[in-house]
């Protein structure tokens, strides 16, 4: 492998013996609960559990840092998003050693990415939801608590020594306490990250900006010129032609690019509610005019020829191939696709064309970027409380997901097998084995032929610095090194909804939602008019916006009233 790493003294090899006392988790709880008015001795009574009904395969003194063996066989439940990059096999070693080394056996229901989001909808819904739901984010699950189809998670958290271990260390409890709902519960677990790890840009041709002598747009205005530069140079090229459009309009892009114009959009567009930390106070994110000027910006390029129109409806496949092909220059991208439109321009065999990733710009709002150190999490079945083997089940999940050994395992998969460790600590692919370039003349891939380094399985791509970094090429490093420099914006604050707001809420979420999905679609095409963005927020009105943003509104009051700052500074 030409990059090795070194691992931290929190690597694979250490092993903790601290066994966390009870009183001392529901003291993490309690920090977690105060936060938001929970009620603290209720949750303490909730997470008791009767292991001789629930311990089937537990292991009895599980602690951070131990690893997890089935002291009986189990075998859990997932919905499992199938991504076709490296589509699922029964195969992999990684279910083979879960099986053989952990006792445990996982039974997957498939998914296509292009139909995860309704897929999930749909069994959460229907109340046929698998053990556990990977690829869940905070925000996702908000719609199915009222069904009472989910698992209160933080009700059993003192089953989970890692993940509080993790919180603790890592200084997540206020982020933590954004996701409480009401009822003093959470129901997602988050995928955590030690530091913010940035992924989302654009991918540029190098060798024509080099040849137009044009360096990284500092700002999204630079941008745009740059795109009138390169039609100019070269005008049967489309400058920009994107992707990530699957289950919304260029959700990647317009994730990335929301923060600088000081809104919410696509993937983290979640239920539209935008904190104006100005106003102290909620606002829906697609009737601001901020929204507005971000979709005029994209508008504009679709307008003047600079962005393909196609973006928006096109697939990935089809959006790669334009670009590898050479008729256009710039397209969506993070660290793992540039590998990707790199292979796809050597099979077209134009040894000229180079691909580079670029800063995100800055925009109106200034230099900014989402501060979250959340990542995809996992929502669990309410019904996996009832089951024998439940212990056993969030023993698995915290060991799997939050414990430096079980992330190690996830993302390099078994030492001698398909990495080595030398004398100095440091990790190296096998011979046999690439993943990211970092063994380019490998036959057989990490994810596709091993299952290992599978975002399923590996909320956060490693959660520890360390750990994410492992893999990561230089050019990545620099690149997330030079987002450092942005403006980082803090969690919003929690306005946990009751049972009946949640109702009434989910009815008006779907619909502003559809809503909005459409009109940014129309605005960006140019199918309607930016000046008709007045008439569209009368629209969303008439759907019962302001009563959707009131709900989220009372109950951040009712949060405000309830926080005692002081337990947060503690």
């Amino acid at each position: 492998m030409k990059t090795p790493v070194t691992r931290s003294a929190q690597g694979r090899r250490r092993r903790m013996r601290h066994a966390w006392p009870i009183t001392s988790i529901f003291a993490a709880s309690a920090l977690l609960l105060a936060s938001c008015g929970g009620d603290t001795e209720s949750e303490a009574e909730a997470a008791e559990i009767d292991m001789e009904a629930s311990g089937a395969g537990a292991m009895e003194d599980f602690a951070a840092g131990e690893t997890f063996v089935a002291t009986e066989p189990v075998e859990f439940s997932l919905l499992y998003r199938d991504h076709p990059n490296y589509p699922i096999q029964g195969d992999w070693d990684f279910f083979t050693q879960l099986e053989e080394e952990h006792g445990v056996s996982l039974e997957t229901s498939n998914a296509p990415l292009s139909d995860w989001a309704e897929r999930r909808a749909l069994v959460i819904g229907a109340g046929d939801a698998p053990d556990f739901i990977p690829i869940t984010y905070p925000g996702d699950e908000t719609q199915f608590i009222a069904g009472g189809a989910l698992l209160p998670v933080s009700d059993y958290v003192d089953l989970m020594p890692n993940f509080l271990e993790k919180v603790e260390e890592w200084g997540l409890e206020e982020d933590l306490a954004s996701l409480y709902q009401e009822d003093g519960k959470f129901y997602v677990l988050p995928g955590l990250h030690e530091s913010p790890q940035h992924q989302y840009s654009f991918a540029v041709r190098g060798d024509i900006w080099d040849e137009l002598g044009l360096g990284e747009p500092e700002s999204f205005d630079e941008f745009a010129d740059q795109l009138r530069e390169v039609k100019e140079a070269y005008p049967d090229m489309i400058p920009l032609s994107d992707r990530w459009s699957e289950n919304g309009p260029l959700e990647a892009t317009l994730t990335t690019a929301a923060p600088n114009f000081g809104t919410s959009a696509g993937w983290g567009y979640g239920d539209g509610m935008h904190y104006d930390a100005e106003a102290d106070e909620f606002v829906y994110a697609g009737a601001m005019d901020e929204y507005r000027d971000l979709l005029g910006y994209f508008a504009e390029l679709v307008d003047e020829g600079l962005m393909d129109s196609e973006s928006l409806t096109q697939d990935d496949d089809q959006a790669v191939q334009k670009f590898a092909s050479g008729r256009s220059a710039v397209i969506g991208a993070n660290d793992q696709t540039v590998l990707e439109y790199r292979t796809s321009v050597e099979e077209v065999g134009d040894e000229d064309m180079e691909v580079r990733q670029i800063r995100v710009p800055s925009g109106p709002a200034g230099d900014m970027v989402e501060g979250s150190r959340f990542e995809s999490g996992i929502a669990l079945s309410a019904s996996t409380a009832e089951e024998d083997d439940f212990v056993a089940l969030m023993q698995f999940l915290d060991w799997l997901y939050y414990s430096d050994e079980g992330m190690e395992f996830a993302k390099w998969g078994v030492e001698d097998e398909t990495y080595t460790v030398d004398d100095e600590d440091t990790r190296s692919l096998a011979e046999n084995v690439n993943m990211h370039g970092l063994n380019p003349e490998a036959e057989e891939e990490l994810n596709v032929d091993y299952g290992y380094h599978n975002g399923v399985f590996l909320l956060a791509h490693g959660s520890s610095t360390e750990l994410v970094q492992s893999m990561l090429r230089d050019e990545v490093i620099e690149f997330r090194d030079s987002m450092d420099d942005k403006e980082l914006l803090p969690p919003d604050p929690a306005r946990p909804l009751d049972e009946l707001e949640r109702e009434r809420a989910s009815i008006s979420q779907t619909q502003l939602t559809d809503q909005v999905r459409t009109a940014t679609a129309q605005f960006i095409l140019g199918q309607r008019d930016i000046e008709d963005w007045d008439a569209f927020v009368a629209e969303l009105e008439s759907s019962g916006m302001a009563e959707f943003v009131d709900l989220h509104n009372e109950a951040y009051q009712r949060a405000q009233e309830n926080i005692d700052s002081d337990v947060l500074e503690d």
